[in-house]
């Protein structure tokens, strides 16, 4: 049986753009100092009336329009995001109602910042005994603006809100994923999190007022984890998948710090790959980041047939997942025109981008 790949990208980005001159005076930085410690210098917000949903469901309906698949065809919907529309339920079943995926079965993953990755882990292998002709949505979608305390300079200078998306299902022999790799350092989980909100420590009046309702990150502990554990699994994955260094074409990483990653990547010998960033345009947007900038890429013309693509996730818990993935071009089965007339318009503000 064929393998499991990417049949098409899609993302969305709100329409509202806030400049470094914006977060800085709140922060106690200047817009130069966010610049040159993280290479951002703007990044993209939600509106009020706009739901993780319903960025997310733009960007699968865009998925699905380049691969040629109707929404009715997905068998799985699988959503990474750590600010879900509502603690229950499952924001991917706010996104299954929105396109029309009336036969999908839909749940959402939380791995933080390496979600996207380890959601097309789990998509994958749900496809893989799945006939010819079967189909799984991933969605990587996030809106930090709403959990950023903006006098905190360590995180309120680096997020940004988006969505990016995949749709899975066979490919040709000798493309598609090849290989996965997923590593969690729970003995780390105290560098990034929410305190307050959950079963721990459920929302008060009291959390409201000491602020523990906001995203919190040891930065140095971060950067230091990244430098310590990222060139490692980049390696054991490649040694997995029995593939050299100088084969990967194009790495597409977690957008977290264009500062961080510039340092980072030396340490990970690829030497005739693309390293590609998003982060200067649109920050760090969570588990969106990694499947946004790959749909960058793939819609700019960057990636050729059999293209071998390194995607690299990782954030709280700690966790990191990356994925090999030799790319096809095997893309709308279907001409587009007949997948535009048949499916259900998603009930959205359209996007900017």
């Amino acid at each position: 049986m064929n393998p499991i790949g990417i049949l098409g990208t899609g993302s969305f980005l709100p329409s509202v753009v806030v400049s470094n001159e914006e977060i800085a005076e709140g922060a106690g930085v200047t817009a130069e100092w966010i610049t040159r410690k993280t290479g951002i210098r703007e990044r993209r917000r939600a509106e009020g009336h706009q739901a993780t949903s319903d960025l997310a469901a733009v960007a699968a309906q865009r998925a699905l329009d380049q691969a040629g698949i109707r929404a009715e065809e997905v068998a799985y919907i699988v959503l990474s995001t750590s600010t879900p529309d509502r603690p229950q339920p499952p924001t991917a079943s706010f996104v299954q109602h929105l396109i029309g995926a009336v036969n999908a079965a839909a749940f959402d993953v939380n791995a933080v910042c390496s979600g996207f990755v380890y959601a097309l882990s789990v998509a994958e292998r749900m496809l893989r005994p799945e006939p010819e002709g079967r189909y799984a949505l991933v969605i990587g979608a996030d809106i930090y603006s709403r959990i950023l305390d903006y006098s905190d300079r360590k995180t309120a200078v680096l997020f940004g809100d988006g969505a990016g998306a995949a749709v899975l299902g066979r490919t040709p022999a000798s493309q598609g994923l090849l290989s996965t790799s997923l590593v969690s350092r729970g003995d780390q989980h105290g560098l990034i999190g929410v305190p307050a909100g959950g079963s721990r420590m459920p929302a008060s009046a009291q959390t409201v007022a000491s602020g523990s309702h906001y995203f919190r990150m040891d930065g140095r502990g971060v950067r230091a984890f990244v430098q310590e554990n990222l060139p490692a699994a980049v390696h054991a994955l490649l040694d997995s998948a029995g593939v050299r260094p100088e084969e990967v074409r194009h790495f597409v990483p977690h957008q977290a710090n264009g500062v961080m990653l510039a340092e980072v990547w030396p340490e990970l010998g690829l030497p005739n790959a693309e390293f590609h960033l998003t982060v200067e345009r649109y920050a760090n947007t969570g588990s969106a980041s990694v499947p946004i900038t790959l749909d960058h890429v793939h819609r700019g013309g960057s990636l050729a047939e059999g293209d071998m693509v390194l995607m690299v996730g990782f954030g709280g818990g700690m966790a990191i997942g990356s994925s090999l993935i030799r790319w096809s071009r095997t893309l709308n089965a279907r001409p587009l025109s007949d997948v535009l007339r048949d499916r259900r318009p998603v009930p959205v503000a359209a996007a900017a981008d």
